[in-house]
């Protein structure tokens, strides 16, 4: 062994034996600075700040890709289908006169007025409730927040005297900032707050500020009061909403990009077989002075060079191999970044299984749901509670005897529940068979059951009993109805 390896070793031992055992810290890799993390850069900035600079920029193209991306369109189309669906949130007031015994003419009364109100509870009178809300959760992708302000009293133009104006969030001033300063209140991208970072007014413009001819850049102050500024909390102290789709923003744009070169350079493939080449650079014969080729080729012949020219065939790599895949490891990596199934946003059903079909779909459904309860709490809820109680005092929500429901029991005619969308099971006969088991050993009210398949329970009993009460006096059978053997009490049957 090498001596001066020896003494070497010796003077490490001697060291370590000076200073004592090693400490072993633990540490976050991924706060590790080296050479493999030195382009990670980060900052330790408020999300307001963030928001500041890149919000308005952020926004304007996700509503560029919103309008002209196919697979931005689809997931647009995918939040409102599955937010908001086809019959919107439906309205089932719950108003009792007693513990379990419903207030049924009161709760018609209601759902009726409710009803006729959100025909056209649009301010603009173009729009009903369910296209009011399904334009509200369409602007989410790209914009992160929807503004809709409450009109009361006359300008409503309605008998409840209340009406919805959906306001651009585009008119919210992003750019004035001020800070706390004696009786003034901070202002946040346009939102002002108080000592406890509370919203208390809007700061708005008075008109779009890029509309041509309409433009208006006057800056108008607007209660909170009046305003419903919703969107969803990412980090505490936030004050302004991030678009659902930036996190796949800047993939969707490369892969649009990438797509496009590629299909030109396959377009180009097509169209160019090659090139005739002279040893002088000069154009070949069969060309005009210009240098503009004259094709000669026809179908079934075969074509002669000109004399001292040669040819370069022409290949495109395009479409090849690899383009396939590398569309669709990027367009799951998006639809990762948005929540939702691969295959639901690309179109994708090759190679899909029942059981990854059924998991994926599982999976976004939860997705939607939670969706759903946080559209439901931040604007359906505070709707109809501005909504009932207008509509009280304005003696609007009349019983069928033409009497109105009084204004002093609001609280009593406040209780109801909200019926969203529902999709249907994958498997449908297997999926049922189970719930009705689950109903069938106790695990389950048909009442939830009924809920979970979109259903309001006591519509469905009464509808029930409207058909059999009809069959019965034409004379018809609805044999879907007939009793389960063992399932009705026979006479003289002893009790349990």
């Amino acid at each position: 062994m090498n001596s001066t390896s020896l003494v070497q070793r010796a003077r490490a031992s001697i060291a370590r034996w000076i200073s004592g055992p090693t400490v072993q810290k633990r540490r976050l890799q991924a706060a590790a600075l080296d050479r493999l993390t030195a382009a990670w850069t980060a900052t330790e900035q408020s999300i307001n700040q963030d928001l500041r600079s890149d919000l308005n920029r952020t926004r304007a193209r996700g509503r560029d890709l919103a309008i002209n991306n196919d697979y931005a369109v689809k997931f647009v189309g995918m939040v409102r289908n599955n937010i908001i669906g086809p019959s919107g949130i439906r309205l089932q007031a719950r108003v009792e006169d007693a513990p379990n015994k419903p207030d049924r003419l009161a709760n018609s009364a209601i759902e009726a007025a409710w009803a006729d109100w959100s025909a056209g509870c649009d301010i603009t009178g173009r729009q009903s409730l369910r296209d009011l809300c399904e334009t509200l959760v369409g602007s989410l992708p790209s914009d992160g927040e929807f503004l809709v302000r409450l009109v009361r009293g006359a300008d409503a133009a309605n008998k409840y005297g209340i009406a919805l104006q959906v306001v651009d969030v585009d008119r919210i001033d992003t750019t004035f900032n001020r800070a706390a300063s004696g009786s003034s209140n901070a202002v946040i991208m346009g939102v002002e707050v108080n000592n406890y970072r509370r919203p208390v007014a809007l700061h708005l413009f008075a008109g779009h500020p890029n509309d041509g001819a309409g433009s208006d850049r006057k800056r108008i102050r607007l209660d909170i009061n009046d305003t419903l500024h919703k969107f969803k909390m990412e980090r505490a102290e936030q004050m302004r909403g991030i678009p659902w789709m930036a996190p796949g923003m800047i993939s969707l744009h490369h892969l649009a990009n990438f797509k496009l070169s590629a299909l030109l350079a396959a377009e180009h493939g097509a169209n160019h077989y090659g090139f005739f080449t002279t040893p002088d650079g000069q154009s070949p014969i069969g060309a005009d002075d210009a240098g503009t080729t004259i094709a000669t080729t026809q179908p079934g012949t075969y074509d002669t060079l000109p004399a001292g020219s040669g040819f370069v065939p022409h290949e495109s790599k395009y479409p090849n191999e690899v383009f396939g895949p590398f569309v669709k490891t990027t367009l799951q990596r998006i639809a990762s970044g948005w929540r939702v199934a691969y295959h639901s946003l690309a179109n994708d059903l090759e190679g899909v299984s029942y059981s990854s079909i059924r998991s994926g779909s599982l999976e976004e459904r939860d997705r939607w749901s939670a969706d759903q309860q946080w559209f439901i709490e931040v604007f359906m809820e505070p709707v109809f509670r501005a909504w009932l109680q207008q509509s009280l005092l304005m003696g609007a929500i009349t019983m069928p005897n033409g009497s109105a429901l009084p204004a002093a029991k609001a609280t009593k005619f406040a209780r109801h529940d909200w019926q969203p969308r529902r999709w249907d099971w994958v498997d449908p006969k297997g999926d049922m068979e189970a719930k009705i088991l689950a109903v069938k050993a106790g695990l389950m009210a048909p009442q939830d059951l009924s809920a979970a398949m979109g259903y309001d329970f006591d519509d469905t009993i009464t509808a029930i009993a409207a058909a059999q009460s009809l069959a019965a006096e034409l004379g018809v059978q609805l044999t879907a109805y007939d009793p389960t053997p063992g399932a009705v009490k026979t006479p003289g049957a002893n009790a349990l």
